[in-house]
């Protein structure tokens, strides 16, 4: 256990700087054994700051320092003070120059923040704290300073040396070492420098923006994957021109560098002009990459890229406001890929994971807004909250300013604080000023956690034809009495023959709904009511479309009504909600059920839906394949009071076992006239029939037919693209036919050793595994030679891939919380980052049953009675033993 405990960081305690620095002039000198860095700061006090005598503390930890110099004068040790965490001059002038000299070992650097080696690499990882391991520095994204960078490195071994900006200069040293100046032109903060250095390669392409200015356009990689950047590059280039078309925002520079990184602890970083990426969100090609790994480039690829402006050239003041650049850029990049496939799917896709998980985290001990009040270790706040929900409440304003007015706002909001590191609060007062829309209530979405609550009930008139809503907002939060958000509730009527006009009692048509058959209700008390006029017939209500907040509604649907919500309403989302709520309920039953030692009966509605869906021809068949997905185990564990996971599990793959049985036929009709003969692309259409075909397989192979068996085995041995091999391999893996299993395992390995990202499927696919006995073939897993506990990707794909893995992670005995609990331990001292989000499953521990919860909790406190824990391990547990 820590001798003290972290200190709280507050919002409320923020102050300006108290020095500014105008411009970072940085020398790094790389060596096998040490790295030196020479900085020479040019600052001045802050004239903003109420403190003009302050002495001046710079951040810093894990170095050597071997020199201080204030306005070319050597100090001597007394002139300062050096601790763990900063370097403190007692004495400086309003105006001056500081030059330090560190010593640094980035071969050593396990927790891959600052500069590090990533196996013959040198890369830097700088977001949010991680500039302070590499000199001592303010490390606070409200300082922006003009940054150049010098690099000298042994040119055999290091020929392309890396920084931000433009190259304006190089070398060669008589030594063998050669020297690389860059120049960024633009003001940053320290967490967006980036350095690489190796010996990498390229492929180059060039863009260029609307007003004419020609773009250098490369990606760098080893060489053996040179052959897997054409996806993310065509990536890149497509979100350049969306970027220009949709918001007119264009690139700023002549180059734009991407390069691929195996260790990792993020997915990718925005560094100006030299995005670093983890390997797996850049690399891609047919025979090594699934459809969704092609979607996740594309998507990550864009994010990165929009970043230029949401959150380069507009920053964030403090790390509070992380969700002003996160949040702002993830609903672009899902505006992007819904541009890019289909928007239908890509909504329920997103929707899905955030009720699955966001929600998750909402009601347990590490709920907080999505701009906290609080914090004792910034990384543990690169949360669903901040990035998704973040998102969601963008896209509510875009929805409650229309289309044009939210591109109005946008444009102020950059043209207005272009070049400054800036609040939440300034995000919203553009898009009020821009739009003219009162948006005081909303902005408790900002400083309110938890997810809301919307009960809503219907009547019907018949008299007067009126139809009346009567809508209750509620919400548990960590605030004691949370106030009425601000809630966009997209609605229509249905009836027999389609969407009912709406004439809301008291309103004007809707104007942006030119049939009016649509309506936007703004919820904005904890109890309304709306009626509807002129309605003549008892509709069914079609709430929350598009999913149109981040809310969980409650409205008293019969099986019926579901059922003809699935069949008629024109939202792609409400579609798949119903079919959702439908699964939800037949569950809840086979679960209730099994608990009470009865037979477990499928729902027969659910069976003729999904029938209904194979059937139909004309239907999408990406919607029809996440339409034929049962909900999650972690969804139901997350909306029943103290989930019972093996009475979910079982009840699930009861289920899933019986539509297997009854609609074999269909499975097998849908599974051939989707195997397709062409060429693979990862287009949309491609995308669906292969999506739709191994939804088919799995179920095929739940019914362990020898048929069965030999449509899988085909299949792997025959797939010409890696989401048909992998498809194939995960159906055998959850199989009990353990030898063809053992064999395509053998072979899949030998097959694919020499490519890391395959390897990591590989793994994940076996830590997946639902059937009894996994987390012994966990334990062998991380023995084999594949695995490294010191690379986040191999961590990811076999200790997360396990800890998703319901049934298994919550094994009985507690076997599963105390096999993570030794795997947090360990890596709290090589990669705290990495330990604490890997906490995420026990931090729910209050959401199971006694038992489960028990031997959960054991968990956290045996983490817990460890000496020296991380800030980032600390604060994760000490929140989750005390909720």
């Amino acid at each position: 256990m820590r001798d003290s405990q972290p200190k709280t960081i507050y919002l409320k305690d923020y102050q300006v700087p108290e020095f500014l620095i105008d411009h970072t002039d940085l020398h790094f000198t790389l060596a096998d054994d040490m790295t030196t860095v020479r900085s020479r700061l040019s600052m001045r006090r802050n004239p903003e700051s109420k403190t003009q005598d302050a002495s001046l503390v710079l951040h810093g930890q894990d170095m050597q320092l071997q020199a201080v110099t204030l306005d070319g004068t050597l100090l001597s040790a007394s002139a300062y003070k050096v601790d763990e965490e900063s370097l403190t001059v007692a004495s400086v002038p309003d105006s001056f120059v500081l030059e330090c000299e560190t010593l640094i070992k980035p071969q050593d650097n396990t927790s891959l923040e600052g500069l590090y080696r990533s196996a013959s690499m040198y890369c830097t990882q700088c977001e949010a704290e991680g500039f302070r391991k590499i000199t001592y520095y303010l490390d606070r994204p409200d300082v922006m300073s003009l940054f150049t960078t010098t690099i000298v490195a042994d040119k055999a071994a290091y020929p392309v040396l890396l920084s931000n900006g433009n190259n304006v200069d190089s070398g060669e040293n008589s030594d063998g070492s050669h020297w690389v100046k860059w120049e960024d032109p633009f003001k940053k903060p320290a967490y967006l420098f980036a350095l690489v250095a190796g010996d990498l390669e390229f492929i180059e392409d060039s863009f260029t923006t609307c007003s004419g200015n020609d773009v250098t356009l490369r990606i760098f990689v080893e060489a053996k994957d040179l052959d897997k950047c054409d996806h993310a590059m065509q990536s890149l280039k497509r979100s350049m021109k969306w970027d220009e078309e949709t918001f007119g925002r264009e690139y700023d520079l002549n180059i734009f560098n991407i390069v691929a990184v195996d260790d990792f602890n993020m997915g990718a970083m925005e560094n100006k002009s030299l995005n670093i990426f983890n390997t797996s969100c850049v690399l891609a090609k047919p025979e090594t990459t699934t459809d969704a790994a092609f979607q996740r480039v594309e998507a990550i690829v864009a994010h990165e890229y929009f970043h230029n402006w949401s959150g380069n050239r507009v920053t964030c003041r403090d790390w509070f406001q992380l969700s002003l650049k996160e949040g702002f850029t993830v609903y672009r990049d899902a505006e992007f890929s819904s541009d890019m496939g289909s928007r239908t799917v890509k909504r329920v896709e997103d929707v899905n994971f955030l009720r699955t998980v966001q929600f998750a985290e909402d009601a347990g001990p590490m709920a907080h807004p999505i701009r906290p009040e609080s914090f004792m270790e910034i990384s543990n706040f690169y949360t669903v909250t901040v990035y998704e929900k973040g998102a969601e409440i963008v896209r509510m304003i875009a929805h409650l300013l229309g289309k044009d007015l939210f591109r109005k706002g946008s444009d102020l909001y950059f043209e207005r604080h272009d070049g400054q590191a800036v609040t939440c609060e300034d995000f919203v007062k553009a898009m009020e000023d821009a739009s003219g829309k009162d948006l005081s209530q909303f902005r408790r979405w900002y400083s309110q956690a938890g997810t809301p609550q919307l009960a809503v009930s219907g009547r019907y008139d018949e008299v007067t034809s009126t139809y009346s809503l009567t809508v209750k907002q509620s919400c548990k939060t960590v605030q004691e009495t949370p106030k009425a958000f601000h809630i966009p509730l997209a609605m229509a009527l249905l009836g027999e023959a389609g969407a009912l006009r709406l004439q809301l009692q008291g309103a004007e048509p809707n104007p942006d709904s030119a049939d009016n058959t649509e309506l936007v209700l703004d919820v904005t008390e904890s109890e309304q009511q709306f009626v509807f006029e002129n309605i003549p017939e008892r509709p069914v209500p079609s709430l929350l479309r598009g999913f149109s907040a981040p809310v969980q509604l409650h409205f008293d649907y019969s099986r019926d009504e579901l059922m003809f919500l699935m069949s008629h309403d024109s939202d792609g989302f409400c579609r798949w909600d119903a079919c959702q709520q439908l699964g939800v309920l037949a569950l809840k039953d086979m679960i209730a059920a099994y608990q009470a030692g009865q037979d477990m009966q499928l729902e027969p509605r659910l069976l003729s839906a999904y029938q209904h869906l194979l059937s139909d021809e004309s239907l999408d068949k990406s919607m029809v394949a996440l339409m034929l997905s049962l909900p999650s185990e972690a969804y139901m564990a997350g909306i029943m009071p103290k989930a019972d996971v093996q009475a979910i599990h079982i009840a699930r793959m009861t289920a899933k076992v019986e539509i297997a049985d009854q609609l074999q036929a269909l499975f097998l009709q849908a599974y051939k006239a989707n195997t397709l003969s062409q060429p693979y692309q990862a287009n949309e259409q491609q995308i669906a029939a292969r999506s739709l075909k191994n939804t088919a397989l799995h179920y095929l192979m739940l019914s362990e037919t020898e048929e069965a068996l030999a449509l899988c085995l085909a299949q792997y041995q025959q797939a010409q693209n890696m989401t048909d091999s992998m498809a194939a391999l995960s159906a055998l893996v959850n199989s009990s036919f353990e030898q063809q299993k053992q064999q395509a395992l053998a072979d899949f390995y030998q097959r694919w050793q020499s490519e890391a990202l395959v390897v990591n499927q590989w793994l994940s696919v076996q830590a997946g595994c639902y059937l009894a006995g996994t987390l012994d073939k966990v334990k062998a897993l991380m023995a084999h030679p594949a695995f490294d506990i010191k690379n986040p990707n191999k961590v990811r794909s076999v200790v997360g891939a396990f800890t998703a893995n319901a049934v298994n992670f919550h094994h009985q005995d507690g076997s599963g919380y105390e096999f993570l609990a030794d795997q947090i331990i360990t890596l709290n001292a090589l990669n705290p980052q990495i330990a604490a989000r890997l906490l995420g499953p026990l931090t729910k521990w209050q959401q199971y049953k006694d038992e489960s919860a028990a031997l959960m909790r054991k968990a956290l406190q045996r983490i817990m009675a460890q000496e020296q824990l991380s800030k980032d391990v600390y604060e994760v547990v000490s929140k989750s033993l005390n909720s």
